[in-house]
């Protein structure tokens, strides 16, 4: 099926800015709150976002096999698992529909007034409900400098690390949009000259420049996904900020992984890009040696040039850029990952989210985590404001954001931001 929605010589009936994230040739999928005080399914395009509840409603997608209520619910689950088909009808139609020509909807008033909202009259939820999530550790560079913080650079890369992607099922009841305020965690830290763990505030919080994607229903238990299907069964992606106690994660984690450094939240922006829109954007990898065995080798072009940066916002203050990475360093490709996670029979669900893990480049300015951008707190970063941080400061709030450019189009997810409060008195 032509995707028509990519075409970059489309232009949108919708007054929009030359550098928005959400141009005619993105439309992500999000669930938002209405002025109204409707929870609905929609997209954006420029500044607005778009009921696509009310647009059913009004006959725009007839044609094209949804139930009369698949829009109008709380989560995307369900029309993720009608599968790519549908997905890319809907995409296409809605792009015609907002088309500059297409005067169908833009000259029925009484219908926009249904189907449009400004930003400042909408509030975003989550845009899924997360069944199961599901963290991977496959930036090389991220493995390779936490290695040798821990342990030394000569034994950086554990023996399996270059052969099968890395990951742990993590918790997906604490996953919030973007815009959540978290509580700074509290717990045990390593025991100091007396043997006795320490207890109280982590002192170490950590973010993590990450993405996630999204999939559909994709293999029964007992079967699996081959690697030439894998990205059939990938809805989209969204920025993730998986924030981290250093300190209570340093305790806890041997030997059976992240626990309570991990759960406490993890922050998602609430606009959905299709694997469909990145399209364009498709790039190689890098180098894989000793190569996969037989079940992991993909064939060309399995990355994708997404620039990415994280910032920090000191309470009333101005942000500082303190990384700039880019998704096309990740060692271990989407489409291995969920590869991986199937070939032992695991079946995943519509909904389910897979982190990518931290994304660092090969310099300092692209580490993807305060842990290696300070080493650890030996080299504090300084903010416009003059102060230092070596981790995150109550207060303080992580801005990522990320998008793809080239000379014909830009394609954005927006913001996935979160303020630290202080802890809560135990």
């Amino acid at each position: 099926m032509p995707l028509t929605a990519n075409d970059p010589k489309r232009k949108t009936w919708l007054d929009t800015p030359a550098d928005t994230d959400f141009p005619i040739q993105n439309i992500p999928f999000g669930v938002f709150l209405t002025r109204d005080d409707i929870i609905t399914i929609g997209t954006r395009i420029g500044d607005y976002a778009i009921d696509l509840g009310a647009l059913h409603q009004l006959g725009y997608f007839k044609g094209i096999d949804l139930t009369d209520d698949i829009f109008l619910q709380d989560s995307l689950n369900d029309f993720i698992a009608d599968g790519r088909k549908t997905w890319r009808l809907v995409r296409n139609r809605i792009s015609d529909i907002f088309l500059e020509g297409n005067n169908s909807l833009r000259d029925n008033k009484e219908h926009c007034n249904k189907v449009l909202f400004t930003m400042d009259e909408i509030e975003m939820q989550l845009p899924v409900d997360v069944g199961d999530y599901t963290d991977f550790y496959s930036s090389k560079e991220h493995a390779f400098n936490v290695g040798s913080l821990f342990r030394d650079p000569e034994n950086a890369l554990l023996p399996n690390w270059l052969h099968i992607p890395i990951g742990y099922h993590g918790r997906s009841s604490s996953i919030i949009p973007s815009g959540t305020p978290i509580r700074r965690p509290v717990g045990q830290t390593k025991p100091g000259d007396y043997a006795i763990p320490g207890f109280g505030p982590t002192k170490l919080l950590d973010f993590e420049l990450e993405m996630a994607f999204i999939t559909t229903d994709s293999n029964d238990l007992g079967k699996r996904v081959s690697i030439n299907d894998a990205e059939n069964y990938i809805f989209g992606l969204v920025l993730f900020n998986d924030w981290s106690a250093r300190d209570i994660q340093a305790w806890e984690y041997v030997p059976l992984g992240p626990f309570l450094g991990k759960s406490f939240a993890s922050t998602i922006s609430p606009w959905i890009v299709t694997l469909d829109a990145l399209e364009s954007f498709r790039v190689e990898g890098p180098a894989q040696n000793p190569e996969p065995l037989p079940y992991l080798k993909q064939g060309k072009k399995k990355n994708f040039d997404i620039k990415l940066e994280a910032s920090i916002q000191p309470e009333g203050g101005e942000e500082t850029v303190v990384a700039a990475s880019n998704f096309k360093y990740m060692y271990w490709s989407m489409a291995q990952q969920l590869t991986h996670h199937t070939v032992n029979g695991c079946n995943v669900r519509s909904g389910d989210m897979m982190g990518s893990g931290t994304i660092s480049g090969p310099t300092k300015e692209s580490y993807g985590s305060m842990l290696e951008l300070t080493w650890r707190g030996k080299n504090p970063i300084t903010l416009k404001d003059g102060t230092q941080r070596k981790f995150i400061n109550d207060n303080d709030t992580v801005i990522l954001r990320g998008f793809c450019q080239n000379e014909k189009v830009r394609i954005g997810f927006g913001e996935c931001s979160g303020k630290v409060l202080p802890a809560l008195p135990f």
